[in-house]
């Protein structure tokens, strides 16, 4: 692997890392997750999902307190390991017991050949990435603050990029043979507007991930079942004056989406779900005051993800519309500082958990906590993927059982 200082240099960085990766630091760490993987034998296990979207090599650095500008500083860890949003959130569904297919661009270089290599090592099936003989794969710089316990993120985007002609018909038709739900995360737009309008075709349920407004995410969300939105995205993209007003805008554009979730972070989740079966007679409630309501009855004194309920009411959002549905709001673990290590892919490790519970057919109370849950075991760990967990751990297994019952 090349030389992490030269590249830090050569990028005009203002800190300077102390430590370089040993070229077989992935490879250990592949190994290592690799025999502790679980077999499952319920029908979920058979469930095949595509993601379409980004990878990357991760160059993770803890520093004691984020570098002022021309300081030099040294990490308190370093680690390197696969990123990207697809293959995080795939990466998940392959440790829940899931089969993930990615569709994504690499280049034959060493970081291109150590993504994949990372990602089969989980289970995701890579060959529906393409490799290109020439350019650079992607890669990400993050500075994680031991202090305040943010990262910051420096993306350097893979070349030559993904393009509709790079992924053949039948490499396509065979991606989603059989796929329970496709899943994107708004990178690689001209190929994911592809890979979705045939997922539509065949009548395979959308999750789009809108992490923020990119080129051609509109067309992505026009084709959409679920959406899972990041905390600033609701209000960006429908200039809504509140997320809850925001979220009901959003169904309203998107007359084909089944719910939408926007993540808070540490605050949470909040999710309005989508439901036609309400009758006239149902109660009409602004959507604000509903939500106030629903944060009053937050037991702050649990530490353990929980959700809570509203009933089906028409909401109505101020100078925008009704739209008939419940909300939940979803809280996060609260986990001590001692434990908190790194937000890296919390958002993916959600992500991934909703797509499986979608699969699963989890209640939304259900889906809500333990999506919360997994992402919470993976900020206990330096990185996107060191800290997602397995089908059994025992944090997830109350969630399983509670299904496997329900299913017997």
């Amino acid at each position: 692997m090349w030389n992490l200082c030269t590249a830090v240099s050569n990028a005009s960085s203002t800190f300077t890392f102390s430590v370089q990766p040993h070229p077989l630091l992935n490879f250990f760490n592949r190994r290592r997750r690799s025999r502790c993987r679980v077999t499952m034998s319920s029908h979920t296990q058979n469930a095949v999902v595509v993601g379409c979207g980004g990878v990357s090599i991760d160059f993770l650095a803890t520093v004691a307190a984020y570098p002022k500008p021309d300081d030099k500083i040294r990490t308190t860890n370093l680690k390197v390991q696969g990123g990207g949003n697809a293959g995080n959130a795939l990466t998940c569904l392959a440790r829940l017991g899931l089969n993930p297919r990615l569709i994504s661009k690499v280049a034959d270089d060493s970081q291109g050949r150590g993504i994949i290599d990372e990602l089969q090592a989980d289970g995701v099936d890579t060959s529906f990435i393409v490799v290109s003989k020439e350019g650079t794969s992607p890669f990400t710089y993050i500075i994680v603050d031991n202090q305040t316990k943010t990262r910051t993120c420096i993306h350097t985007p893979g070349y030559p990029p993904m393009i509709p002609d790079n992924l053949s018909k039948s490499s396509l038709l065979s991606a989603l043979d059989g796929a329970k739900i496709a899943y994107f995360d708004g990178r690689l737009p001209d190929t994911a507007l592809v890979v979705a309008q045939e997922a539509v075709r065949k009548n395979i349920p959308i999750l789009i991930d809108a992490e923020r407004p990119r080129e051609g995410l509109d067309d992505l969300l026009k084709l959409a079942d679920y959406v899972v939105c990041s905390a600033k995205f609701p209000k960006a993209w429908t200039e809504a004056s509140t997320v809850p007003q925001a979220l009901v805008s959003m169904l309203l554009m998107l007359p084909n989406i089944k719910f939408v979730i926007v993540t808070l972070g540490k605050e949470g989740c909040i999710m309005l779900d989508r439901r036609v079966d309400a009758g006239p007679s149902t109660e009409e409630v602004n959507v604000d005051s509903l939500l106030e309501s629903l944060e009053l009855k937050r037991n702050k004194s649990v530490s353990i993800p929980t959700c809570i309920p509203s009933s089906v009411a028409k909401l109505k959002a101020e100078g925008i519309g009704t739209v008939s549905g419940k909300l939940y709001v979803g809280t996060a673990e609260s986990i001590p500082p001692s434990e908190l290590v790194d937000t890296t892919g919390a958002g993916d490790a959600f992500i991934g958990a909703v797509v499986y519970a979608i699969c699963a057919k989890f209640t939304p109370e259900t889906m809500l906590s333990f999506a919360a849950n997994v992402a919470g075991a993976k900020c206990r760990d330096l990185g996107a993927r060191s800290g997602l967990p397995y089908r059994a751990d025992p944090r997830l297994e109350s969630f399983i059982l509670e299904k496997l019952s329900s299913s017997s």
